[in-house]
């Protein structure tokens, strides 16, 4: 068997296994996707009805009157754009120091800040809550905004990799220019990590969109709820009853977000990946 024979081969198994990877993460979105436009005796029916006969849509009209979920959309909007559009700023700013600025213990400091990634947020939860409720920001979201407003330690750290390999000749010779440090981080900082910046934002806003404990430890209204403790109250109350169209209409909502973001920023993620591998 010739080289050419082998590849050939060698990609047709590639292909294979990943068409079966591919059906393993599909398939549940897929079957979500079905089940919301099903009758409830549908659900359970043997063998498995995939496409529902006739299409029912009201579950998509009922879910708006069976709870907040409107409400439940505007306050995860407004905490996950607010934080990671404040906070990618700030994160970006952050690298940049680390990368390409000089100033007294500065790889102490980065040292010192990565160091908190092992402290488990359990062991800060309860101290938090009590500063929190000192300062009244219990069952409001200020608790789930302000801490993201001055960055994320894992963006910082990615975004300064990323910048170390940008030569700093590069830097120098705008100083000489005499650009200002704002002026070398908006014009040739930012530009050259879009892509990197684009990839951690998306991670970071589902992040901050699927978080279920945060919320639910300062959360007490139903209207300052987030989106994802509305839908665990519709599947509290609703799965009891077997109403499992609804909470899969429900859920088909909360994934939307997320499905609009990634084909918005799909080409910076590919973009990012594939430059972080060209790196090594």
């Amino acid at each position: 068997m010739n080289m050419k024979s082998r590849r050939r081969i060698t990609n047709t198994i590639i292909f294979i296994l990943l068409l079966i990877g591919a059906v393993f993460m599909i398939g549940p979105l897929l079957w979500m996707l079905s089940t919301s436009l099903k009758d409830k005796q549908d659900v359970f029916a043997l063998p498995p009805v995939w496409i529902p006969n006739p299409f029912q849509f009201g579950k998509y009209k009922e879910i708006w009157e069976a709870g907040p979920l409107l409400s439940g959309i505007k306050n995860s909007v407004i905490i996950a754009v607010s934080v990671t559009v404040v906070g990618t700023f700030t994160s970006s700013l952050a690298a940049f120091a680390f990368a390409k600025l000089k100033f007294p213990a500065k790889n102490k400091i980065f040292l010192l800040m990565l160091s908190s990634l092992m402290i488990p947020y359990p062991a800060v939860m309860i101290p938090q809550f009590f500063m929190f409720s000192k300062l009244g920001w219990v069952d409001t979201l200020l608790p789930l905004i302000v801490p993201g407003l001055f960055g994320n330690i894992v963006m910082i750290f990615f975004l300064r990799q990323y910048l170390s390999s940008v030569p700093n000749a590069i830097i120098e010779a705008a100083k000489i220019d005499g650009s200002s440090y704002f002026r070398l981080y908006s014009s040739i900082t930012f530009p050259l990590i879009k892509p990197a910046v684009a990839a951690q934002l998306i991670l970071w806003f589902m992040g901050i969109w699927n978080d279920y404990l945060s919320p639910i430890i300062y959360l007490n209204s139903p209207e300052k709820q987030t989106l994802q403790l509305v839908i665990a109250n519709f599947n509290a109350t609703y799965a009891i009853q077997t109403d499992y169209p609804l909470i899969m209409a429900a859920s088909i909502i909360a994934l939307l977000p997320m499905l609009i973001i990634f084909l918005v920023f799909q080409k910076q993620i590919i973009e990012s990946v594939a430059i972080s591998g060209v790196k090594g």
